[in-house]
């Protein structure tokens, strides 16, 4: 058995090639990964003792001969192409180990020129992986350090790979030639050349979009019954996304559970202070923050205990035993936290049915969400996709601007800041009362912010909520005077919207006449 090795990356090819060597391997090897190799003692042969011809042009010709894609390529089952190597003197490579030149780490580094990054796109790697991963019922392909332990494992433990074993890796070499390919189309078609440039600018949304998602499992159905679906993730997923959740205990997450778990934990993850947030049908309809998630759950669940049952529900904290509790006694169908305690996970074995996943936080803890965002969203429509940034605007008071002869409290502008925060989580039009850190009020997803007013004021009446004295927040201006009666009349004191209407004049009119405080927070939040 040959096997040839050319990696950019060295980690843990030694041990592989001492392990090969073990077990009576030749090993041919290219240029740095040869000497590497001679220098731990390991005797192997350079690619151009192979070939008959020296590595040239910078090393970007070394590996591109019929020796060595001869060797790859032929069929041991096919007489023909026996003969045709022993014709012309190649002997057979039966194990390729490559992984490809750091294009996509080498593009990510700021600072990057053009030339740095066409000289880290591999030509030779590519088309040795995809030769023998062709040809893989007669040679196994490693293109991934992972890879190696097991593959040790079954060659000792049955002197050959099965054609099973082999198949899979054949998959993996693809899947890795593809990415690494989108990688480039990615880059080299976001570039906006400029020949005077050293770094070159580059456009957000490059000319061709190349998604690369992983499987992550199969579910059972869709959004309903008769649809199929499956779990996909990011090739390099963000941390502390929901994607990286570790299910601890319940059943099968479904479609529509990962879809409204993913809106909880948005929504969750974009607080500093404890917080809970439950779900229903991907709309908010409990958030608070508290002293510790016990607290903070039990606000989130006053604001609609109704709409809570059956609900998803994210927290930010460690639940412990007290929360634990509170939370078993309604029928929730996912529960997420960044960690439990023993207690706590000792409550829920009581309920196996609950799904609970924890989610790790990301580095730097809860003030470091950002992290753990996408950068862009992604809507598909007939035979295309709508791509835009992703709505990670955070306001800041000093964004704040007051339009009101009335100004507000320090406790409005708290009460208003969390309003205007959990709004932009609440699909449009979205119309939120909030007070004290809690919700009291939520109305989504209607065609008329009316309708949004007034089913927010009716959800808070069926809770026995006051909503006097509450901020309320409207992801999109008002058009007219008459949402904002409505909201006053409710018992609003304070109101966050964007600004930006023909009639916004006549709207800060009808706030100065009810007697409450309007502040603009000149962004919008609509979430479709």
């Amino acid at each position: 058995m040959r096997a040839l090795i050319s990696v950019s990356d060295k980690t843990g090819i030694v041990e592989l090639a001492q392990a090969l060597h073990g077990l009576g391997v030749s090993l041919i090897s290219t240029g740095g990964t040869a000497k590497l190799l001679a220098e731990q003692g390991l005797p192997v042969t350079e690619v151009a003792e192979v070939t008959g011809f020296p590595e040239m042009l910078d090393g970007r010709v070394k590996t591109l001969h019929p020796k060595v894609h001869g060797g790859l390529l032929a069929r041991r089952d096919l007489p023909e192409h026996m003969a045709a190597l022993k014709t012309h003197g190649i002997d057979t490579i039966d194990l390729l180990i490559v992984n490809l030149y750091p294009f996509e780490s080498t593009v990510a580094k700021a600072g990057c020129t053009l030339e740095d990054a066409i000289e880290n796109i591999d030509i030779g790697g590519p088309a040795m992986v995809r030769s023998a991963a062709k040809n893989w019922k007669d040679v196994a392909v490693l293109t991934d350090a992972a890879q190696y332990p097991a593959v040790i494992d079954e060659l000792k433990a049955h002197g050959q790979l099965s054609l099973k074993t082999r198949f899979a890796l054949s998959v993996a070499a693809f899947n890795r030639i593809s990415n690494y390919d989108g990688a480039i189309s990615d880059y080299l078609s976001s570039v906006e050349f400029d020949e005077a440039a050293a770094v070159p600018r580059r456009s957000e949304f490059a000319g061709q979009s190349n998604g690369r998602f992983v499987k992550l499992q199969d579910l059972r159905y869709g959004e309903n019954p008769h649809q199929s679906a499956a779990f996909y993730r990011d090739l390099y997923p963000a941390p502390g996304s929901l994607v990286s959740a570790k299910q601890l205990q319940g059943k099968e997450l479904s479609y529509n559970n990962i879809a409204d778990a993913d809106a909880a934990w948005e929504c969750v993850k974009s607080f500093e202070a404890p917080a809970c947030v439950i779900v229903k049908h991907a709309n908010p309809c409990g958030v608070a923050v508290g002293q510790d998630a016990a607290e903070a759950y039990a606000k989130a669940f006053q604001t609609d205990p109704t709409s809570a049952f059956g609900g998803i529900i994210a927290l930010n904290r460690v639940l412990d035993v007290a929360g634990a509790q509170a939370i078993s006694k309604q029928f929730v169908e996912v529960l997420m936290a960044p960690g439990y305690t023993p207690e706590a996970l000792e409550v829920f074995k009581a309920k196996a049915n609950v799904r609970v996943l924890q989610i790790d936080l990301p580095p730097g803890g809860p003030t470091a969400w950002d992290q753990g965002r996408n950068s862009h969203d992604v809507k598909r429509v007939g035979s295309g996709l709508l791509i835009q940034s992703a709505d990670n605007h955070e306001l800041q008071r000093a964004d704040l601007k007051v339009v009101t002869k009335l100004q507000p409290t320090e406790q409005q502008i708290e009460d208003l800041l969390f309003a205007w925060k959990v709004a932009k989580y609440v699909k449009s039009n979205a119309i939120v009362f909030c007070k004290d850190g809690m919700t009291m009020g939520v109305g989504a997803g209607q065609m008329s912010r009316l309708d949004s007013a007034r089913i927010a004021s009716i959800k808070a009446g069926h809770a026995k909520l006051s909503l006097q004295g509450t901020a309320v927040a409207s992801d999109a201006f008002f058009p007219f005077r008459d949402g904002l009666d409505v909201v006053v009349d409710a018992g609003a004191s304070c109101v966050i919207q964007p600004g930006g209407s023909m009639r916004d004049q006549e709207v800060i009119d009808a706030a100065d006449e009810r007697g409450v405080v309007m502040v603009y927070s000149g962004v919008r939040h609509f979430r479709h």
